[in-house]
């Protein structure tokens, strides 16, 4: 066997020297025979004699030589071997079906075992599965955490193809065979830093208090600096609490500065600040709320300052009396379970209607949108924002493409009207074609979620953007609005609408059509003036009384057909009461032309049952799922959209979900309310 062995390389050419040089030698002799015959044959001898001897020493030397190699070869890989297994890093070997082959001793250390341990490693590490393992020659990583140490797990595959080819054994030419090397470096105390470093970094906060001014004409004058005095310590003694600090900047707002871990707390005890600052009573008819926000893991101080901001207008935008924590990822939402409180004040809806003003006079065309599937008080808006535009000579469109049933009567008082211009109401389609030039400003009414607007593009296209909406904030807003109006405590976008009409010129007029869509509007989103209703509510109303808007005929556009009542008193009928709260139920589709607005209607009359504090109506319409919820003031149904995705008011919200059944719906919406109220946010 060593005899058969062939050596090459660089020991090839050593022991093959002397050969060579023997070669060159008889050279030289034939060159001396030239010179003196004599000198030849003495030095033939002493040839002769030189190559006995070299290929005797080669006979002899290379099975010698070959054992010398052969057992430092063995040696050299034992000691590899020796080396692997005392390797200070863990280390393992793995089959394709991911069982342990062959593990060294920090290895066996880290996981308990003894030597042999030949089972599964998803077993000791159930995130490991072999959907982790790295394709081809691929290295992979990956966390893991065992008995609360945490480890970076790196794993290379090991091709078998070579092997295979050149065994004895394997007759498989294409044998793809492979295991699996697997490392792990222990992070923890790494990781630790890194958390504590991180739990250590600044975090920015702001507080407003929501209704300073109306919680002091509450209480008598002489009691008013103690009202401050309890709420200023209330405030600094929660912050000092969490090792932060409290400066006040102004007469209604704080600064607050905490590190991420106090943040952290905050959210665990669920910005109990909100509800603590409630109790402060010392015979103010109106309880002070709070709105808080925090901005952290920005990239700087900077940063999170403006996330802080960016939090604070969140939560005043969806109402006040909330906590709202935006990261560079994600927005976070806290309390909110108070009804929001009517501004008496019109001074900024004078103030809005001036700057709307301004834009408008300063463009050439003004295109009008609200969300998709629209109904009265979006139509009713878009209608009241296309009469100022007029009134200031621009010209002007309204988008809308699908016109459901309900909206249906109002579309048709304008569609074939002489009164009004043909191209008035157009598509998504002609509305891009509108807004081709820089001159055109875009009003969104009744939305301010730009993934519902009735043609998303045109937010891309027209460069000055308006925001009129009185719907809370979520996640999703329309970005670099020239001006948002958003006011959570109006009662609907008509309302907003009207109060701004009266401000925008000296002696604007609605005609009767316009005044009666807007007046259906209000009706729509105060369920008849019973749900949001405040003051300015019904003196927006009496203005588009006296603009001509005729009730009887409101009345009239209301009324159903009979297919259609059928469906919504079926989905009433079949509500479910789940957990003795809240009443599901599903609306047809089938037939009818609006099924969720029939949606919205069926959850409105399901508020009527006695012991009700909020109803849900599913709704299966264009391969989508319409969710309806309403409340009347004992549960947040906008929270609890928001889990689906949606959002809206806290008595009135919606959301809409894709690629599932209406079972699942149902499914999903139990499962969303048991969650809540386990986790404390519903009641």
């Amino acid at each position: 066997m060593k005899k058969r062995i062939k050596i090459k390389g660089r020991l090839r050419s050593y022991l093959q020297g002397s050969i060579i040089m023997g070669i060159l030698l008889a050279l030289v002799n034939l060159v001396i025979y030239l010179m003196d015959y004599r000198s030849g044959l003495l030095l033939t001898g002493a040839l002769l004699i030189y190559f006995i001897v070299v290929f005797m020493m080669m006979f002899y030397n290379k099975p010698v030589i070959m054992n010398e190699l052969i057992s430092f070869a063995t040696q050299y890989g034992q000691i590899q071997k020796r080396l692997l297994r005392e390797m200070e890093i863990p280390y393992a070997l793995l089959d394709e079906a991911g069982k342990v082959i062959w593990s060294n001793k920090a290895f066996e250390a880290v996981i308990h075992k003894e030597k042999g341990y030949f089972r599964s490693i998803t077993s000791i590490f159930p995130e490991l599965t072999k959907d982790k393992f790295p394709e081809e020659e691929e290295e992979s990583e990956l966390d893991l955490e065992f008995e609360e140490c945490e480890f970076s797990a790196k794993m290379k595959r090991i091709s078998l193809k070579d092997m295979a080819s050149n065994s004895e054994i394997f007759q498989e030419p294409n044998y793809k065979g492979y295991l699996i090397a697997l490392y792990l470096y222990d992070e923890t105390a790494l990781k630790i830093a890194l958390r504590e470093n991180d739990n250590q970094s600044l975090a920015v906060g702001m507080i407003y208090l929501d209704n300073y001014e109306e919680s002091l004409e509450s209480v008598e004058e002489v009691r008013r600096s103690l009202l401050i005095a309890l709420i200023d310590r209330k405030i600094n003694k929660y912050i000092a609490s969490l090792d932060g600090i409290a400066k006040k900047i102004e007469k209604d707002k704080y600064l607050v500065i905490l590190r991420k871990e106090s943040v952290l707390q905050l959210e665990e005890s669920k910005f109990d600040l909100l509800d603590d600052v409630k109790t402060v009573n010392i015979g103010n008819e109106m309880a002070v709320t709070l709105s808080i926000g925090v901005g952290l893991d920005g990239l700087s101080y900077t940063q999170n300052y403006e996330f802080s901001r960016t939090a604070i207008d969140l939560a005043l935008g969806r109402g006040g009396d909330q906590a709202v924590v935006k990261t560079s990822t994600s927005i976070t939402y806290y309390g909110g379970k108070s009804q929001q409180v009517e501004k008496n004040t019109r001074v900024k809806a004078r103030v809005k209607a001036h700057a709307l003003n301004e834009i408008i006079s300063s463009k050439d065309k003004v295109l009008v949108m609200g969300h998709r599937l629209a109904d009265m008080d979006s139509f009713g808006a878009a209608i009241g924002i296309y009469r100022i535009a007029k009134s200031l000579e621009r010209k002007a469109h309204i988008v809308i493409n699908d016109v459901t049933t309900s909206v249906r009567p109002l579309y048709d008082m304008f569609q074939h009207n002489v009164e009004y211009e043909e191209d008035m109401l157009i598509n998504s389609a002609e509305a891009v074609e509108a807004a081709g030039n820089n001159n055109t400003v875009l009003v969104v009414v009744d939305v301010n979620k730009p993934s519902i607007t009735e043609c998303p593009e045109l937010l891309h296209t027209c460069k000055s953007i308006v925001v009129l909406d009185h719907h809370r904030q979520g996640f999703e807003t329309i970005e670099n609005a020239t001006l948002s109006y958003v006011e959570p405590y109006a009662s609907s976008a008509c309302e907003m609408v009207t109060e701004i009409l009266q401000y925008i010129k000296e002696g604007i007029r609605l005609r009767i059509e316009e005044a009666n869509c807007m007046y259906a509007g209000i009706i729509v989103d105060t369920s008849n003036f019973t749900t949001k209703t405040g003051v300015r509510t019904f003196e927006a109303a009496a203005y588009l009384r006296r603009n001509g808007a005729d009730v009887t005929r409101v009345r009239k556009l209301f009324r159903e057909d009979a297919l259609e009542y059928k469906t919504k008193a079926d989905a009433v009928s079949q509500a479910e009461i789940y957990r003795g709260d809240f009443a599901i139920s599903v609306c047809s589709s089938e037939g009818v032309m609006s099924p969720t607005v029939l949606g919205a209607q069926a959850a409105n009359e399901l508020l009527n049952i006695k012991g009700i504090k909020a109803s849900f109506v599913m709704t299966q319409y264009q391969g989508k799922i319409y969710f309806s919820a309403r409340s009347i003031d004992e549960v947040n149904v906008q929270v609890i959209m928001e889990r689906l995705g949606g959002g809206g008011h806290m008595n009135i919200a919606g959301a809409q979900m894709e690629d599932v059944s209406i079972e699942e719906a149902v499914r999903v919406m139990k499962h969303t309310l048991d969650t809540m109220i386990e986790e404390g946010d519903l009641s």
